[in-house]
């Protein structure tokens, strides 16, 4: 296998000779056009004289640390494509994200597969290298043959990533669409992975990122990283990007970003956001941060105080998106006063016809919009709360806070 397999390091550099074996030039660079094939070869950029000659590679013979042969002379300069991701420019020494090993990386070497094709020799990208057996290469280049190269670095473990998990930092959007970069390895990362690896990128990544995923995806990953990594994320997106982020987001941490914003920013960006999101996030505006209000979520499910098993079971169903985060079903009269808390465990071992204040728990603990942050976090921990509601100053329900917010609280502080 291993006459099949080629690295960047052997081939930098290499003579590249003419069909009479006249040597042309040296290679200076190769080139993958995504749009063309994601993976071979596309073009050898060769350095002859004052300019670069591209060389496509279906003109192309043989190719070995030796040198690269041709068998097609119709050469033309090369110029500058923008749908070509270069080796040496665009990955070597260059970081990318590892999305198997969920990290950031610096690109070492490349390792190809080198196969005979329609009479002719084809590069696959099949690996990069980040470990110290391609900085050994490096730092031996040009000093050892390649085959004593190759014989010594069999005794250092191989350290690479396989080009499929490779994600590559592009911070123009532009460019990420001619050089056909998907976001699914980032899109399909778990948020509190991704989050580690944005705090470990600079400033112009992070906004890279936040600017080619999903909304979604942008929302979940925002609520994982530290709130000044937050801060500087949205100062950087357009309105009308964070506007779309902040809406996936729960209100109360859409909320929280916004109150870290000048009042300008923060007010170009709810112009942007749709309306009843708007609405929710500016009526969570009007609370202190460290306030039952200001942690408080707007979204909760709360029934009629006679409302049954089948009633309440029939009430998920019509909001599938909010069971996966719900703990408690609320019960209200008339006026929406609170009267019992249901834990949402207890509907499925009751029959349908269950009245579900039989249900509620012994002891109904609430807060008032104003409540101080720090009493809100003893409650959770003396009783071992998963939700609390909140009341306004008439005893409506107005919120709900989660155990999940007050980590959040904890996790600032």
């Amino acid at each position: 296998m291993d006459d099949e397999i080629l690295y960047l390091t052997e081939l930098l550099g290499v003579r590249v000779f003419d069909l009479k074996g006249r040597q042309i030039g040296h290679l200076r660079d190769a080139a993958l056009v995504p749009l063309v094939h994601p993976v071979r070869l596309d073009r050898y950029l060769v350095g002859a004289g004052p300019g670069w000659l591209s060389i496509r590679y279906d003109q192309v013979d043989t190719i070995s640390p030796e040198g690269i042969h041709l068998k097609d002379e119709r050469l033309t300069p090369y110029h500058s494509d923008e749908y070509m991701l270069r080796m040496v420019r665009d990955l070597l020494d260059q970081q990318i994200i590892d999305a198997q090993g969920r990290k950031v990386v610096r690109v070492n070497d490349i390792t190809f597969l080198k196969e005979r094709e329609d009479g002719h020799d084809v590069l696959d990208i099949l690996e990069v290298d980040i470990g110290i057996r391609s900085m050994f290469r490096r730092l031996f280049r040009g000093i050892l043959p390649p085959a004593t190269i190759r014989k010594l670095q069999q005794h250092i473990p191989p350290h690479s990533i396989r080009w499929e998990f490779c994600n590559i930092l592009e911070a123009d959007p532009q460019r990420r669409v001619r050089l056909n970069i998907s976001n699914k390895l980032l899109e399909d990362m778990h948020p509190a992975d991704l989050a580690d690896i944005v705090e470990n990128l600079g400033h112009e990544d992070r906004t890279a990122i936040f600017n080619t995923v999903d909304a979604e995806t942008a929302a979940e990953l925002l609520s994982e990283v530290e709130p000044d990594i937050q801060t500087r994320i949205i100062e950087s997106l357009d309105a009308e990007k964070a506007a779309d982020i902040l809406e996936e987001m729960e209100p109360s941490e859409a909320a929280d970003v916004l109150n870290d914003l000048e009042e300008a920013r923060s007010e170009e960006i709810l112009e942007e956001m749709e309306p009843e999101e708007k609405e929710e996030v500016e009526e969570l505006l009007e609370f202190k941060d460290d306030s039952a209000g200001g942690l408080m979520d707007t979204g909760y499910l709360s029934l009629p105080e006679d409302a049954t098993v089948a009633d309440a079971m029939a009430e998920l169903k019509k909001n599938e998106d909010v069971v996966e985060n719900l703990h408690t079903i609320f019960l209200t009269d008339g006026e929406d006063h609170l009267k019992y808390s249901v834990p949402l465990a207890r509907l499925f071992f009751a029959s349908g016809d269950t009245p579900l204040r039989e249900l509620a728990s012994d002891t109904l603990l609430y807060v008032h919009v104003n409540e101080s942050a720090d009493r809100i976090a003893d409650m959770f921990d003396k009783y071992n709360l998963l939700t609390l509601p909140v009341l306004d100053k008439n005893d409506k329900l107005v919120g709900v806070i989660t155990v999940d917010d007050v980590v959040a609280l904890l996790r600032k502080e």
